[in-house]
């Protein structure tokens, strides 16, 4: 049974429960996000057949989104160790998660993660075209088509296709230090370079978008072209492809299709501000969806903080959602450690820019815990915090290490830093 899709919904003035739900977290109106999702400046993931979805809004307007990328490779992780990660990402707060696994039994694992998953779940199909064909020269438009209508079939509420990257744009990519780094993009380029013919995903673009608009799938209109390190930002690869991507945007909307664009990796400090600029210019203010972006190179097992510090400023200046990084990135598979950290960051990224925003309520939970700090109410610190497991495993630390482990779950009015003689909030408060 054919379904009407939300824009095309929300262009009729229809009020859906997506929306009304959206509009309560947010502090919104209904009518307010209806007419920005009519715009296409919010889209609603949210797939018919994912039935235990709880909606959310992606847009610059409303509080900016992080995304946790989990999956298995080639070389590791089953069923379970991937329902572990979405247990840690949604624990931490990740709005949606992405499987991006590239291994066996893709299908079981995506199906379990949907059914496990009240966030909306991504993918990028590719992976598993190429993981049934093992080879990236048989891919052909009916393998694509049948993967995103079995993906589309199971519940995943948006995908990733890299439509944007055309054969004109690979001389570009010769200049490069490091080429074409993106997964999906390298996989298309190679069969374009090999067949000497258009991306199939661009050629099939309109077969895709009624596939979307059957299921409500939004299409996250991914960077194959992005950078992959500072040396290669903001280059004409990029910004020819990111065109392209505008275009897209404008087949999806008449489609009733809803569209996010994917943005730059690696991207200096100073050029965050313009790249964000640049794409609300060429996409009409299609929801930006950046991964980091990384502001240097040089932090292998800390680029969840290098990438965190760029994703704050990309929010800021108007990214609706932010692919979060883990410390191991460009080392390894994460595991679940590096999922909790790597969306911690990213909480903290994305709350910061909602509160520089002053968008509606962003500030009160600071306040809230900066009330519980003058009071040394520690137990309600913990509770605020955005990762309360790990304030009070530091906290408990903090005591044992200087021999008051029997504070411990007690009233007290000092920490470990400053101690009960030289604590200045007790000291001030005698003012």
């Amino acid at each position: 049974m054919e379904s009407v899709t939300q824009p095309a919904r929300a262009a009729k003035g229809e009020i859906t429960s997506q929306i009304k739900r959206v509009a309560e977290k947010e502090f919104r109106t209904p009518e307010s996000i209806m007419k920005e999702v009519a715009e296409g400046r919010i889209v609603i993931p949210a797939n018919i057949n994912h039935k235990n979805l709880d909606p959310i809004g992606i847009g610059k307007s409303l509080y900016t989104k992080i995304n946790a990328n989990i999956g298995n490779s080639a070389l590791s992780s089953c069923v379970n160790q991937e329902l572990g990660k979405l247990a840690t990402a949604l624990k931490y707060g990740s709005d949606t998660v992405m499987d991006l696994s590239t291994g066996e039994n893709i299908p079981q694992i995506r199906k379990a993660i949907i059914e496990a998953s009240p966030a909306p779940i991504g993918t990028v199909p590719i992976y598993e075209m190429i993981s049934r064909t093992k080879d990236v020269m048989k891919l052909s438009d009916s393998l694509i088509l049948e993967v995103i209508q079995e993906q589309a079939e199971q519940g995943v509420d948006y995908m990733t296709i890299h439509a944007g990257l055309l054969r004109e744009q690979l001389p570009m990519a010769t200049k490069r230090l490091l080429r074409i780094v993106s997964r999906g993009g390298s996989l298309i380029a190679v069969w374009m370079k090999k067949n000497n013919k258009e991306n199939p995903f661009y050629e099939n673009f309109d077969a895709i978008l009624k596939i979307c608009a059957k299921y409500d799938v939004t299409l996250s209109l991914g960077d194959g072209m992005r950078p992959g390190c500072l040396a290669d930002a903001s280059d004409d690869a990029q910004f020819a492809e990111l065109a392209a991507l505008g275009e897209l945007v404008k087949r999806c909307r008449a489609a009733g299709v809803q569209a996010m664009v994917e943005g730059p990796g690696h991207i200096p400090f100073d050029e965050i501000e313009m790249n964000m600029k640049r794409e609300e210019e060429l996409c009409e203010g299609a929801p930006f969806y950046i991964l980091g972006p990384v502001v240097t190179d040089c932090a292998p097992g800390y680029d969840h903080i290098t990438s965190a510090i760029g994703a704050t400023m990309g929010a800021f200046h108007g990214a609706a959602m932010l692919c979060y990084v883990t410390p191991k990135e460009h080392l390894g598979l994460p595991n679940g450690e590096d999922v909790r950290n790597g969306v911690i960051a990213y909480k903290i990224a994305a709350h910061a820019a909602d509160i520089a925003l002053k968008k509606p309520h962003a500030r009160d939970r600071d306040d809230a815990i900066s009330k519980a700090r003058a009071a040394f109410d520690w137990e309600k610190q913990f509770e605020l915090a955005l990762d309360p497991d790990r304030a009070r495993d530091f906290r408990s630390q903090a005591l044992f290490e200087t021999g008051h482990a029997e504070s411990h779950g007690k009233e007290s009015n000092y920490c470990t830093m400053c101690g009960p003689e030289f604590c200045s909030m007790k000291l001030s408060r005698d003012l």
